[in-house]
């Protein structure tokens, strides 16, 4: 069983795959499109190679090396999970940067 944090996919209680997520709009996919981006450069699991199309362009031969990506469409039967992961990635990132800006005001202030 999948589940989708903020940071990342855990599978069956194991270890937290540490992920990124991106909504911008792709040529060749349709609207609303979530792509999710491993992090390390560290190979998604089995289990979500069976839920999704991984893809990963690296090439060793060039010393050429990319994190896999997966794309969502919203036919998918993991997208309201993916979509609602990427909500919270979102709102997480806005309270870290309003927290980081309140911090820089008050240093000026000072």
């Amino acid at each position: 069983m999948l589940k989708f944090y903020w940071n990342g996919i855990r599978v069956d209680n194991g270890k937290l795959q540490l992920c990124h997520y991106s909504a911008s709009q792709l040529l060749n996919h349709p609207a609303d499109t979530i792509t999710i981006y491993g992090k390390r450069y560290r190979d998604f699991c089995p289990a979500i190679h069976r839920a999704f199309t991984v893809s990963n362009g690296s090439d060793m031969q060039t010393d050429y090396f990319e994190n896999d990506r997966i794309r969502v469409e919203p036919s998918h039967p993991c997208y309201a999970q993916v979509k609602a992961a990427y909500v919270a990635q979102e709102l997480h990132h806005d309270k870290t940067s309003a927290k980081r800006y309140a911090r820089c005001t008050e240093q000026q202030a000072a």
